[in-house]
Parts: C-alpha cells; sequence; structure tokens
C-alpha cells in the first residue's frame, strides 16, 4: 500500500485524486446577508 494504491491517502496525493480516503476542504462561505438600513427620518430645517 503506497504511491499505486489508490484506496489509501498517499496514493490519491500521488494520483491527484480525491475521493473517500482524501476529501476536498470545503470553503465555508458565509451567506451575504444584507444590512439592516436604519429608518430615515426627515429632520425639519431650522429656521
Amino acid at each position: 500500500m503506497g504511491k499505486g494504491d489508490i484506496k489509501t491517502k498517499r496514493g490519491k496525493i500521488f494520483n491527484g485524486t480525491f475521493g473517500v480516503s482524501r476529501p476536498h476542504k470545503v470553503k465555508v462561505v458565509p451567506v451575504a446577508t444584507e444590512k439592516k438600513k436604519k429608518p430615515t427620518t426627515k429632520k425639519k430645517a431650522a429656521k
């Protein structure tokens, strides 16, 4: 069991493949959340 064995981690690395014994690292992308806008109130201009 070594570089030629595709069922081992070393064999997966050597062949450049992924699988059960060497799964991909999944990147966790945060869900784009909309920023809550504060309600705008119009202020009366001082005279």
